[in-house]
């Protein structure tokens, strides 16, 4: 009930791959961006997996460690989310370029995964909020299917309003006021969590 709309709101908050989705929708078209997206989503589902399956490793060998990890990331999410709510839309985009409509279907793959991979945005937010979700007393292989699963199916449906969102979205993202709603409701839910993470 607290990780879908708080990774929902961070996923739909334009960045990298949200930019590169819009950006391609309206270039290429949204059937094309499909397979950036097929790249984007694999990056992200290794990007998750390997904060879990690092996580749980910290947790299992070292508990106080963990406990730790688990407290920074939540002074972690209540940074992040007070940098959003002083941001004042400093994520509007400005107008996407109209680049070349004519790219490889293994370019728009590698492109995807390579901008999931190197973003160190989300490394930062798989390490700091996987965490609290993990119940160490359950098998770890069903967690992590379960998380990646949920992260995937909210990644897809951002990254797919994105590109078909086309002209419409890019005209509501060049609105500092739009983009300052939208960072604002991100992060509340993230100083939501980071409570939580305290409490709990």
């Amino acid at each position: 009930m607290v990780f879908i709309p708080t990774f929902f709101f961070v996923s739909i908050t334009p960045g990298m791959c949200m930019t590169l989705a819009l950006s391609l929708g309206m270039t290429v078209g949204v059937r094309r961006t499909l397979w950036m997206m097929l790249g984007e989503l694999v990056g992200v589902g290794v990007v998750a997996c390997l904060a879990v399956l690092g996580v749980a490793a910290i947790m299992l060998q070292y508990p106080l460690l963990f406990q730790g990890l688990k407290y920074a990331g939540g002074l972690y999410l209540a940074w992040l989310g007070i940098q959003l709510w002083r941001s004042k839309g400093k994520l509007a985009l400005s107008p996407v370029d109209a680049g070349p409509r004519h790219i490889p279907i293994k370019t728009l793959i590698s492109q995807g995964f390579i901008t999931a991979i190197a973003n160190p945005k989300g490394w930062a937010f798989f390490v700091a909020l996987l965490p609290p979700f993990i119940d160490q007393g359950a098998p770890l292989l069903g967690q992590l299917a379960i998380l990646v699963s949920m992260i995937l199916v909210l990644e897809f449906s951002c990254l797919l309003l994105y590109a078909s969102g086309g002209r419409t979205l890019s005209r509501v993202l060049q609105q500092k006021n739009k983009v300052q709603l939208m960072n604002r409701l991100a992060g509340t839910l993230m100083l939501g969590v980071a409570l939580w993470l305290a409490l709990g």
